[in-house]
């Protein structure tokens, strides 16, 4: 996952959009970048590390224009240094820079393309830079000038040639801002405006609590397949570019990547992440009538509301067991198992007297390699823990993710193959509740009722956009395995090594 922002205003626009990524730094934390449009010219700061660290006063200062946009990032596909960092930019036609927030299904094949049939070279491995090519050919082929009909018919196209889920910001020299979702709605995007005394100031963000923070009013989210174009005017265009849209949006938005003040098509995650909690409930409810939990405890920070909510729902105290260090990264997110490992202890620390003598109820988002809730599990252990339990607000991830989540392959998986009580057994825990995937859905439908399905993939193995099947993968398989994963690391190190001479 990755966070992007765009921004037109009527004042300078560097300030609104360092504020917009530090709050959806949680998207990302690889690298951060931001591209601002002045008179003509683009203007670009990027480089690998935290917001905070990639802005400095120098770099601020040369961000001049009242047109922008920013992006904070993990790496997905491609690798982790520098060069794959956003916003990318191109010259022809008219000078057009984006920023990307998914992942391409077709990127191999839409690389092919460019070079042999619209003669346009992909300098890294980055799908984002292969979306911007794309983007930029389809536009080439308006003429000289744009118009708000010029761009959505590009855009059209754009949805035609690229398959998988993607949210993207733009800007095009001299002509305007512009934002597009995918058809299928799978990457998440929303726009608000803000009235001041010069006029109309619009920013487009993936979630909505980027806006919050600045001062916009939430107008709403951008349909499936929807395309943006505010013109250097501030005039708002909006236009569908999908032939078939369909909103199925990524679930896993609502139980781990999205801050729980956000809202995502119309659900707030702090509501949707209750019901999780109301659901977890009543299936220990159900199946588990006579259970034995003294205590119920969150792993911070994105499981609390799910297990305040359950522990209440059952009537068992909830309590905080574990400190966390807010200087850690999030480790869903770390490249690499072995800073993955590292971490863990790093982050947590157990408070003992909330653990001895009780049986402990654990509460998790998720559980995806298993290493993590594995470490918490005996940490709660050494804590002096009785029974550990460990309840799961998402059904079992089975299925690694093509649509711009940085999940392991399937076989490194914990799930993967595995019964429920098996994984249990491997992670240490004495019982082991995972979330019913009807539930899950049930939790977000019950928020806003008019969100009819959505991308389940990680769960179900059923990708939405239809063209995923065994050879792709297990080419996913080799390129993302923590193997293949370490040697990119190790080439990265040495290339960064060589761009040291950069003015940091």
């Amino acid at each position: 996952m990755c966070g992007i922002v765009g921004l037109m205003a009527n004042e300078s626009v560097n300030q609104l959009i360092y504020d917009a990524l530090t709050v959806l730094q949680h998207r990302g934390q690889d690298a951060a970048g931001m591209m601002t449009w002045d008179e003509g010219r683009f203007l670009l700061r990027k480089n690998n590390g935290l917001v905070r660290d990639v802005f400095h006063t120098r770099h601020m200062k040369r961000l001049q224009g009242h047109v922008g946009i920013g992006h904070v990032r993990y790496p997905t596909a491609g690798s982790a240094s520098e060069a794959e960092s956003q916003p990318f930019y191109v010259n022809s036609p008219y000078g057009i820079t984006l920023a990307h927030n998914g992942n391409l299904t077709n990127s191999d094949q839409l690389k092919q393309e460019l070079f042999s049939s619209d003669l346009r070279h992909i300098n890294t491995s980055s799908d984002s830079e292969v979306l911007l090519n794309v983007f930029a050919h389809e536009l080439g082929k308006q003429g000289v000038t744009l118009t708000p009909e010029d761009i959505f018919d590009a855009v059209r196209r754009v949805h035609r040639r690229c398959s998988g889920g993607y949210a993207a910001v733009s800007i095009i020299n001299g002509f305007g801002l512009v934002a597009f979702r995918d058809p299928h709605g799978i990457r998440p995007v929303v726009y608000g405006i803000r009235e001041t005394a010069e006029g109309q100031d619009v920013m487009i963000a993936s979630e909505s609590v980027a806006l919050d923070v600045a001062g916009f009013e939430l107008v709403r989210d951008l349909a499936p397949g929807e395309a943006i174009f505010v013109d250097m005017d501030n005039n708002i265009h909006t236009q569908m570019c999908a032939d078939k849209p369909r909103l199925t949006p990524c679930i896993f938005e609502h139980v781990y990547l999205a801050r729980p003040d956000s809202m995502l098509d119309g659900a707030y995650v702090y509501g949707t992440r209750m019901q999780m909690g109301r659901k977890l409930g009543d299936r220990i409810q159900r199946e588990w009538p006579d259970h034995d939990i003294d205590v119920v405890i969150p792993i911070p920070d994105t499981s609390r509301t799910t297990a305040l909510e359950l522990a209440q729902h059952i009537g068992v105290t909830f309590r905080e067991g574990f400190m966390k260090n807010r200087y850690i990264g999030r480790t869903f997110i770390m490249p690499g198992q072995t800073q993955r490992k590292k971490s863990v202890r790093q982050k947590l620390n157990a408070i003992a007297s909330e653990f001895a003598g009780k049986n402990v109820m654990l509460v998790d988002d998720s559980i995806v390699r298993g290493t993590t809730c594995k470490q918490i599990i005996q940490m709660a252990r050494d804590a002096g823990a009785n029974k550990v339990y460990f309840a799961s607000a998402a059904p079992a991830v089975r299925f690694p993710n093509v649509y711009g989540i940085d999940m392991p392959v399937a076989t490194e998986l914990v799930a993967h193959g595995r019964t429920d009580a098996e994984v249990g057994e491997l992670i240490g825990a004495d019982r082991l509740i995972y979330q019913d995937l009807d539930d899950l859905k049930a939790a977000c439908r019950e928020v806003n009722p008019a969100l009819d399905d959505f991308d389940c993939s990680v769960f179900d193995g059923n990708y939405v956009t239809g063209d995923v099947d065994e050879a792709y993968l297990a080419a996913l398989e080799a390129a993302r395995n923590d193997a293949a994963k370490s040697g990119r690391e190790s080439l990265n190190a040495v290339v960064d090594l060589h761009n040291d001479s950069e003015d940091d």
